[in-house]
Protein backbone atom coordinates (compact mmCIF):
# COMPACT_ATOMS: atom_id res chain seq x y z
CA UNK A 1 0.00 0.00 0.00
CA UNK A 2 2.77 2.45 0.81
CA UNK A 3 4.35 1.86 -2.63
CA UNK A 4 1.46 3.59 -4.44
CA UNK A 5 1.97 6.99 -2.76
CA UNK A 6 5.73 6.71 -3.40
CA UNK A 7 5.17 6.10 -7.13
CA UNK A 8 2.63 8.91 -7.23
CA UNK A 9 5.12 11.27 -5.63
CA UNK A 10 7.88 10.22 -8.04
CA UNK A 11 5.54 10.69 -11.01
CA UNK A 12 4.53 14.13 -9.74
CA UNK A 13 8.17 15.19 -9.27
CA UNK A 14 9.07 13.89 -12.73
CA UNK A 15 6.25 15.88 -14.31
CA UNK A 16 7.30 19.02 -12.44
CA UNK A 17 10.84 18.57 -13.74
CA UNK A 18 9.57 18.17 -17.31
CA UNK A 19 7.21 21.15 -17.10
CA UNK A 20 9.77 23.58 -15.65
CA UNK A 21 11.40 24.38 -19.04
CA UNK A 22 7.94 24.82 -20.59
CA UNK A 23 7.17 27.60 -18.13
CA UNK A 24 10.09 29.66 -19.47
CA UNK A 25 8.35 29.80 -22.86
CA UNK A 26 5.63 32.03 -21.40
CA UNK A 27 8.02 34.58 -19.88
CA UNK A 28 8.41 37.91 -21.67
CA UNK A 29 11.54 37.66 -23.88
CA UNK A 30 14.35 40.20 -23.70
CA UNK A 31 13.30 42.99 -26.08
CA UNK A 32 12.86 46.77 -26.32
CA UNK A 33 9.77 48.12 -24.57
CA UNK A 34 8.34 51.58 -23.94
CA UNK A 35 9.02 52.98 -20.47
CA UNK A 36 8.48 56.29 -18.71
CA UNK A 37 11.77 57.49 -17.22
CA UNK A 38 12.74 60.49 -15.13
CA UNK A 39 15.42 62.93 -16.24
CA UNK A 40 16.81 65.41 -13.72
CA UNK A 41 20.03 67.17 -12.87
CA UNK A 42 21.51 69.01 -9.91
CA UNK A 43 20.92 72.73 -10.38
CA UNK A 44 17.69 72.19 -12.31
CA UNK A 45 14.52 72.32 -10.17
CA UNK A 46 12.28 70.11 -12.30
CA UNK A 47 12.27 66.39 -13.03
CA UNK A 48 11.03 65.59 -16.53
CA UNK A 49 9.10 62.38 -17.19
CA UNK A 50 9.42 61.17 -20.75
CA UNK A 51 8.82 58.05 -22.81
CA UNK A 52 11.80 56.13 -24.12
CA UNK A 53 12.60 52.56 -25.05
CA UNK A 54 14.45 50.33 -22.56
CA UNK A 55 15.52 46.69 -22.58
CA UNK A 56 13.35 44.42 -20.47
CA UNK A 57 12.48 40.76 -20.29
CA UNK A 58 13.62 37.29 -19.30
CA UNK A 59 17.09 35.84 -19.77
CA UNK A 60 17.95 32.26 -18.85
CA UNK A 61 20.27 32.25 -15.85
CA UNK A 62 21.64 29.75 -13.38
CA UNK A 63 22.80 30.09 -9.81
CA UNK A 64 24.99 27.41 -8.27
CA UNK A 65 23.60 25.52 -5.31
CA UNK A 66 27.04 25.27 -3.71
CA UNK A 67 28.70 28.68 -3.64
CA UNK A 68 32.36 29.30 -2.96
CA UNK A 69 34.61 32.34 -3.00
CA UNK A 70 36.54 30.97 -5.97
CA UNK A 71 33.49 30.42 -8.20
CA UNK A 72 32.51 33.27 -10.47
CA UNK A 73 28.86 34.19 -10.73
CA UNK A 74 28.03 35.08 -14.32
CA UNK A 75 24.37 35.94 -14.68
CA UNK A 76 23.01 37.00 -18.02
CA UNK A 77 20.71 40.02 -18.00
CA UNK A 78 18.55 41.74 -20.59
CA UNK A 79 20.65 44.65 -21.79
CA UNK A 80 21.29 46.99 -24.73
CA UNK A 81 22.87 45.68 -27.94
CA UNK A 82 22.24 48.76 -30.06
CA UNK A 83 21.43 52.12 -28.56
CA UNK A 84 20.82 55.66 -29.75
CA UNK A 85 21.30 58.66 -27.46
CA UNK A 86 18.92 61.61 -27.40
CA UNK A 87 19.45 64.94 -25.67
CA UNK A 88 16.82 67.16 -24.09
CA UNK A 89 16.97 70.56 -22.41
CA UNK A 90 15.76 70.82 -18.81
CA UNK A 91 13.77 73.98 -17.99
CA UNK A 92 14.57 76.59 -15.34
CA UNK A 93 18.14 75.50 -14.58
CA UNK A 94 20.31 77.75 -12.43
CA UNK A 95 22.74 80.12 -14.11
CA UNK A 96 25.96 78.31 -14.99
CA UNK A 97 24.32 74.85 -15.11
CA UNK A 98 24.29 73.10 -18.48
CA UNK A 99 20.57 72.31 -18.98
CA UNK A 100 21.18 69.47 -21.46
CA UNK A 101 20.77 65.82 -20.44
CA UNK A 102 21.46 62.81 -22.67
CA UNK A 103 19.59 59.52 -22.21
CA UNK A 104 19.68 56.14 -24.01
CA UNK A 105 17.01 54.79 -26.36
CA UNK A 106 17.15 51.01 -26.88
CA UNK A 107 17.11 49.92 -30.51
CA UNK A 108 18.01 46.25 -30.01
CA UNK A 109 18.32 44.14 -26.85
CA UNK A 110 19.88 40.84 -25.91
CA UNK A 111 20.97 38.65 -23.03
CA UNK A 112 24.59 39.07 -21.95
CA UNK A 113 26.69 39.59 -18.84
CA UNK A 114 25.83 42.69 -16.86
CA UNK A 115 28.40 45.43 -17.42
CA UNK A 116 28.77 47.41 -14.20
CA UNK A 117 30.22 50.38 -16.12
CA UNK A 118 27.05 51.00 -18.14
CA UNK A 119 24.20 49.19 -16.38
CA UNK A 120 22.42 49.01 -13.05
CA UNK A 121 23.26 45.43 -12.08
CA UNK A 122 21.72 45.35 -8.61
CA UNK A 123 18.80 43.12 -7.71
CA UNK A 124 16.37 45.91 -6.90
CA UNK A 125 16.85 49.56 -7.77
CA UNK A 126 14.72 52.69 -7.91
CA UNK A 127 11.92 52.69 -10.46
CA UNK A 128 12.85 54.32 -13.81
CA UNK A 129 10.44 57.20 -13.19
CA UNK A 130 11.67 58.05 -9.66
CA UNK A 131 12.14 61.81 -9.15
CA UNK A 132 13.91 63.80 -6.45
CA UNK A 133 12.45 67.11 -7.69
CA UNK A 134 9.03 68.36 -8.84
CA UNK A 135 7.69 66.23 -11.71
CA UNK A 136 6.90 67.66 -15.12
CA UNK A 137 5.54 65.39 -17.86
CA UNK A 138 7.15 65.96 -21.25
CA UNK A 139 5.23 64.86 -24.33
CA UNK A 140 7.44 64.30 -27.37
CA UNK A 141 5.65 63.27 -30.57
Amino acid sequence: MSAVPTYTLLLFLSLCHLLAPAQAVYLQPCEPMNQTISVEKEGCPKCLLLETTICSGHCVSKEPVLKSHSSLLSQHVCTYRDVRYETIRLPDCARGVDPHVTYPVALNCGCSLCMMETSDCILQSLSPDFCMNQRTILSIY
